[in-house]
């Protein structure tokens, strides 16, 4: 698609990588944490893409934000259970910050719209 957001496009790509793997898992991993990281990740995808269109970003962004970190301790549950090799453990690290790098610009962007565009006060410097 032309004129995608660049992290929605992320997270496209993230879930065309990851969801082959997830439904290699072992049966019981594949039903436990498999099905949680696959609904994880198509849930990310049409939140961003809803989010996207609304007036008011920030709370939803934020609520995003938590389930991207739970993505990410997901993933490093892969590898402590020996599901996922090291490479591709570094590899989804990557593509999850990357997303995350962009997701956390989005939220500052939209508090500096919300702030009305002012900057924070600086807290006073205590003089010696």
């Amino acid at each position: 698609m032309t004129n995608e957001l660049p992290i929605i496009q992320k997270t496209y790509d993230l879930i065309k990588w990851y969801i082959p793997l997830l439904n290699k898992l072992p049966r019981e991993q594949r039903f436990q944490l498999g099905d949680r990281m696959v609904t994880g990740l198509y849930d990310l995808l049409e939140n961003l893409v809803i989010i996207r269109y609304q007036q008011h970003k920030l709370p939803q962004l934020q609520a995003v934000n938590g389930k991207l970190d739970i993505l990410r301790y997901q993933t490093r549950l892969l590898l402590d259970f020996d599901l996922l090799s090291h490479k591709r453990y570094q590899y989804a690290g990557q593509l999850i910050n990357a997303i995350g790098i962009d997701l956390g610009g989005w939220i500052k962007q939209q508090k500096s719209k919300s702030d009305g565009g002012r900057p924070k006060p600086k807290p006073p410097v205590a003089q010696p």
